[in-house]
């Protein structure tokens, strides 16, 4: 997590128990995975009921990249072919136009709504601040039922985490 968001389980307490909605306590989970030789990436992923609904890593952003054909698949595919042009498409494909995102995103994203009022987070142009926001317990029900009418407008993935909110809140 690094120096600037301190360690994983002080987060995760922070996101599931100081910030997270009380209709919502002991549904959202939050994990992180590093993996040895992984040059200090980490896999963060985001449960819901138990079910991982969204990771975030290089790894799902390159099988993005492969997936949407912004990248040849090399068969057999090697390590050095399988990260061939990945920073080259990385850079080509910012943040607000991918559906998939680095664990580097997660955790800039993590920052940014950690230092922001609440208003400000919830209508942030990235769709990473927008998830931490719209489970955060400070996010009013007025709030809440303007942000009902933007559901149709958010990624697919974030979709499921406004209707989530909506929902437990009865609106």
């Amino acid at each position: 997590m690094g120096k600037i968001l301190g360690s994983w389980s002080g987060m995760r307490k922070y996101l599931e128990q100081e910030m997270l909605a009380e209709s919502l306590r002991g549904r959202v989970r939050y994990g992180c995975t590093a993996y040895v030789g992984m040059d200090g990436c980490h896999i963060f992923e985001i449960c819901i009921d138990g079910l991982q609904i969204k990771r975030f890593s290089l790894e799902t952003v390159n099988t993005y990249f492969i997936d949407n054909g912004y990248k040849e698949p090399v068969k057999p595919m090697s390590i050095p072919n399988y990260w061939d042009n990945f920073w080259e498409l990385l850079d080509k494909f910012p943040l607000k136009s991918r559906t998939e995102y680095t664990d580097a995103e997660f955790s800039g994203a993590l920052k940014e709504y950690r230092n922001q009022k609440i208003q400000v987070s919830i209508n942030s142009e990235n769709p990473l601040v927008r998830m931490f926001a719209v489970l955060d317990k400070r996010l009013g029900k007025n709030t809440l039922k303007k942000v009902k009418e933007t559901i149709t407008n958010q990624p697919e993935w974030l979709q499921t985490i406004y209707r989530l909110r909506i929902e437990a809140e009865l609106i």
